[in-house]
């Protein structure tokens, strides 16, 4: 077994569940991906290892359960990405209207710190937080180009 995985076996076992292949392709799968992945998504890149569509439900329920991924809802769709081990920091997710399209932004270069926001948020209201999303939502800069051409090809005609 690969070291990087190695991490993710001894946490599972440690919970109670075993590291079986379909759970192990699953979580290669979402570690390789560079995008976050719905569950139709996972399913499609592995089905060729006969996995079951079902099989990727109880694996993403398992490691979410135990904290290796993250469950991110847009649009009553959820998405995954690793949620530990993943070498990235806390940040912010922005989903584009148009293409669907869900991505990490960097709020270190933005002079955001997430932790403190949580921490006031925290302070303010008497509670304690143990997982938090930021979601912008908007035009990505690809759809963005594709709207400009579209209106000046409709201001030409």
């Amino acid at each position: 077994m690969k070291d990087d995985l190695i991490s993710f076996k001894k946490l599972l076992e440690k919970s109670g569940y075993k590291f079986t292949m379909s759970r192990r392709i699953v979580l290669k799968t979402i570690l390789d991906s560079k995008t976050h992945l719905n569950v139709k998504e996972i399913y499609n890149k592995i089905k060729e290892y006969n996995i079951g569509i079902a099989t990727v439900y109880r694996a993403l329920k398992i490691f979410n359960e135990v904290g290796i991924v993250k469950e991110i809802n847009i649009n009553s769709r959820n998405y995954y990405e690793m949620k530990i081990f993943s070498g990235k920091p806390l940040h912010i997710h922005f989903k584009c209207f148009k293409c669907n399209n869900i991505m990490d932004i960097d709020s270190q270069n933005i002079n955001f710190d997430y932790l403190k926001l949580n921490k006031k948020v925290e302070e303010k209201n008497n509670i304690v937080i143990y997982d938090s999303d930021i979601m912008f939502e908007g035009l990505c800069s690809k759809c963005r180009e594709e709207l400009k051409c579209q209106d000046q090809q409709s201001l030409e005609e």
